[in-house]
């Protein structure tokens, strides 16, 4: 299978996000556009023969050193095929190049997949952010590039 990674467009993402299962409602190019406006960010878009079928959107937060990795999927049928892992060496990758020195995220505590994906990969969990019903919670996690 041959995965791509390469930049990509709000409006890439937008289109990807109404099909990852997980996110009940997606967020509009209009959110994407106010977040991204004005900081450093990065969009890339994961793809198998040219068809997208993950993104990773990220943007400066918490200080000038800390990358926020905000929202990120891919779609069911290309699971469990290292895309995710790609996506997210290419985001840290970009990160440290750009002088951030930490990597941080947010997840809900019922996407134990989510958890599970960023404590393999070092991230440590720094905070717990009680919001709505228990499987709500947030949980934040961060990595030391």
């Amino acid at each position: 299978m041959e995965i791509q990674i390469r930049k990509g467009t709000i409006a890439e993402v937008v289109a990807l996000s109404r099909e990852v299962t997980e996110f009940f409602q997606p967020y509009s190019q209009k959110t994407y556009e106010e977040r991204l406006s004005d900081v450093p960010h990065l969009i890339l878009i994961a793809t198998v023969y040219g068809k997208p079928v993950g993104f990773k959107v990220g943007y400066r937060r918490y200080g000038h050193d800390v990358f926020y990795s905000w929202m990120g999927g891919v779609l069911d049928q290309y699971r469990r095929k290292g895309i995710a892992t790609r996506l997210a060496d290419s985001q840290e990758t970009w990160a440290k190049t750009h002088g951030f020195v930490k990597v941080t995220f947010k997840t809900r505590n019922r996407l134990s997949k989510m958890i599970h994906f960023g404590l393999n990969r070092g991230f440590m969990i720094i905070d717990l952010i009680k919001k709505g019903e228990v499987k709500e919670y947030r949980i934040v996690m961060e990595k030391v590039l």
